[in-house]
């Protein structure tokens, strides 16, 4: 047990981190274990790998997760930007790379090897991308004559572009929409979220008019016909599994469900384990974001609001679409569910961003004493 009066940077951190937060983290990461025992075997023996072959790797994958997520919690605010301008830098380099030598999967240049290990480098950028610009917001917001705004404007257009050339349409609508809730957070004026708005309603039409299986996709979600295979079969799973499930081990459709062990886990949940834990992953999320939201409202300083709430909107929203789809609510899109589905660079990712939100959220008695010189929080008190 660490005691109170141990001056130590581990008791430091152990009373001044967000333990809801940390054990949240944690709780999704023991499900994401669980769900790869009951998802991962059949789609292993399908492709002729030893049954537990995912579940070795994403076991292997937790820790440094977890270990990551620790030590990045550890670091302050400087700290952290320092970590995710060489993240937004090194990641920018590799999704150029990975364009001309990339892995070509399903006709996306997504991947790269480093080291002899499969790296998804967009992954590692969307945190970065959400903190660097909370960092040019809030130096506009400090001193107006800095161009923070029109350089976070830049930056997102160079994202959106390398995403739209792998092509990556749905992680392009993750990174606008997170970029779009910072800046309005930031003061933005009506007239620019109207123009961005529409904007962005341009891009979706283009991507829609340009890209044959962006509109393949929307046009299977709007009218039901063509190749619905996955969703379908996703939608009955949840069907079967009914209010508790069919029980650990015994569900059928994950066993032809190609991708049962990344996109459609929340699937193979609801067959096995039924609707209640279900809503138990989806009350996790919520809480995560919801805490978030609130924890970024008290913080003093513009860097640490518009960072935390950043962070937790991705986290959310990427959350979103994955269930989304899965309820067949939302177009088929290829993007996995937060510390649960399988997968190292979108688990090392999250945890690199979900420790940045618990750097940023850790108790400092100097920051709290500047409560109030936010003219956006002057009336909140922050919470002991």
């Amino acid at each position: 047990m660490v005691s109170r009066i141990d001056r130590g940077p581990v008791a430091n951190w152990w009373w001044t981190v967000d333990r809801w937060f940390f054990a949240a983290f944690l709780t999704l990461m023991g499900l994401g274990i669980v769900l790869s025992f009951a998802a991962s075997p059949a789609v292993a023996e399908r492709i002729g790998l030893d049954s537990y072959h995912f579940v070795t790797r994403q076991m292997m994958f937790m820790l440094p997760a977890v270990i990551v997520m620790i030590g990045v919690s550890f670091l302050d605010g400087r700290h952290v930007r320092r970590l995710a301008l060489v993240m937004l830098a090194g990641s920018l380099v590799l999704m150029v790379a990975a364009l001309y030598f990339g892995v070509e999967i399903k006709g996306s240049r997504r991947w790269i090897h480093v080291a002899g290990i499969s790296v998804q480098p967009s992954e590692y950028m969307k945190p970065a991308f959400v903190v660097i610009c909370a960092w040019l917001f809030s130096e506009h917001a400090r001193r107006p004559d800095v161009p923070g705004n029109l350089f976070a404007i830049i930056l997102l257009g160079l994202v959106l572009a390398l995403l739209v050339a792998q092509p990556d349409l749905g992680q392009t609508v993750l990174v606008l929409a997170t970029w779009g809730v910072m800046f309005f957070m930031a003061g933005m004026p009506w007239f620019w979220i109207l123009v961005l708005g529409g904007a962005a309603a341009g891009v979706g039409l283009l991507a829609y008019t340009t890209f044959p299986h962006v509109a393949g996709r929307i046009d299977r979600f709007l009218t039901g016909e063509g190749d619905t295979f996955q969703v379908d079969m996703g939608r009955e799973a949840l069907v079967r599994g009914g209010w508790l499930g069919q029980g650990p081990g015994e569900g059928s459709v994950k066993r032809i469900l190609p991708d049962s062990h990344t996109d459609f886990v929340f699937a193979v949940a609801g067959e096995e384990f039924g609707i209640v834990v279900c809503l138990l992953i989806a009350g996790l999320f919520a809480f995560v974001v919801l805490r978030g939201l609130s924890r970024a409202m008290r913080e003093s300083d513009d860097f640490s609001r518009y960072a935390v709430a950043g962070l937790v909107v991705l986290f959310g929203l990427q959350s979103i679409i994955n269930m989304g789809v899965n309820l067949q609510l939302l177009p088929a899109k290829g993007m996995t569910l937060p510390f649960i589905s399988y997968g190292g660079s979108s688990l090392i990712a999250m945890a690199i961003s979900m420790g940045m939100v618990l750097a940023l959220t850790r108790k400092d008695p100097q920051k709290r004493g500047r409560i109030g010189s936010s003219p956006f929080i002057r009336s909140v008190q922050p919470a002991e």
